[in-house]
């Protein structure tokens, strides 16, 4: 099938192919024929079968070489972590953490499920359609036991709290998960656990839940959901990447910093007239969508929601905390 302009580059960089691999289409019909005249130089009785097998080799090769603009990833590794679906993916090992206690996510599903299962598997929604105050109460009254909760910050913004599901971030967002992974439903002003989803909780624990949730988190949920960002970009693609890059290193600066070079179409969707520049702007989504609602309400990092410190600005650095390295094993070296 023939490539279209706009398509994204076969190599697997995210880019479209007219700003990728066909700028140097004439350079690889270059290096195809140099590769032909040193091998038929060197083994003139090639017929056209081995000479056809010797440069697929050589394009394999190319395409297991360390792309500099993806911090040594290569290209085939690239377009694994871009596309392929969630439990096909390489050079990463997910696991399912012994202790989830960590996580606010499935903290707070446990909370509904166990709720749930009380009151013979459903619990009586508000008028609104959120979760019961009640539930909501023992939500709250988690957040002393999560990593966050070493930030002072004023109670009333916090994502983690809240006097109702509306104003609580945290919860609305592991509700919503809850729902599009499958795991319950709203029917008849009631939230309902599925039948497979209780005996799942009965015989094996919240950690059932936790692989579906992550999934559903990553493919299914709008990463845009909770923000009102005029300009939208969908970083879900880049989410391994991304989590391999700043569990090496913390830093948000250099995170944004690595994202644009691998993919400089990103910044394409951002205004040069706008207030602020198209960097800036994607440095704002990442760490809003990408850092503090998701890799943080999972309990996979912190970060200091201070921005200025003595009227200086603070370095945007994470905490990485153990739940992230208990859920990943990269096998790329960084």
């Amino acid at each position: 099938m023939k490539l279209g302009r706009n398509d994204p580059c076969h190599c697997g960089s995210g880019k479209k192919y007219k700003r990728c691999c066909m700028d140097s289409v004439s350079k690889q019909h270059a290096q195809v024929f140099d590769d032909v005249e040193a091998m038929l130089a060197m083994n003139p009785d090639l017929n056209i079968d081995e000479l056809n097998a010797a440069l697929q080799h050589k394009m394999q090769d190319r395409n297991n070489q360390p792309h500099p603009d993806f911090c040594g990833v290569t290209p085939t590794q690239m377009a694994n972590w871009l596309y392929a679906p969630f439990d096909e993916l390489q050079w990463v090992t997910i696991s399912t953490p012994d202790d989830l206690s960590a996580s606010p996510v499935m903290r707070y599903l446990a909370l509904i499920l166990d709720e749930a299962m009380e009151h013979e598997g459903s619990l009586k929604a508000t008028s609104k359609g959120n979760l019961p105050a009640k539930l909501v109460k023992q939500a709250r009254e988690l957040l002393p036991e999560f990593s966050v909760a070493q930030f002072d910050c004023n109670i009333s913004i916090s994502e983690f709290t809240g006097s109702n599901e509306d104003k609580f971030n945290a919860l609305h967002y592991t509700r919503v998960l809850a729902d599009i992974s499958g795991i319950i439903y709203r029917r008849s002003g009631r939230y309902h656990v599925k039948k497979s989803a209780q005996k799942q909780y009965q015989a094996s624990g919240i950690q059932a839940f936790f692989k579906p949730m992550l999934e559903a988190a990553i493919n299914k949920y709008n990463w845009g959901y909770l923000d009102g960002f005029e300009y939208d970009v969908d970083l879900r693609t880049f989410w391994l990447f991304m989590l391999w890059r700043i569990q090496s290193h913390n830093s948000v600066d250099q995170l944004v910093k690595e994202v644009m070079a691998a993919f400089p179409d990103l910044l394409l969707a951002f205004p040069t007239n706008d207030d602020f520049s198209p960097e800036r702007n994607l440095s704002v989504l990442i760490e809003s969508r990408f850092i503090e609602r998701f890799l943080q309400f999972w309990g996979f990092v912190t970060i200091d929601p201070r921005r200025y410190l003595n009227r200086e600005p603070v370095t945007r650095m994470v905490q990485v905390q153990p739940l992230l390295k208990q859920t990943f094993q990269f096998t790329i070296n960084s």
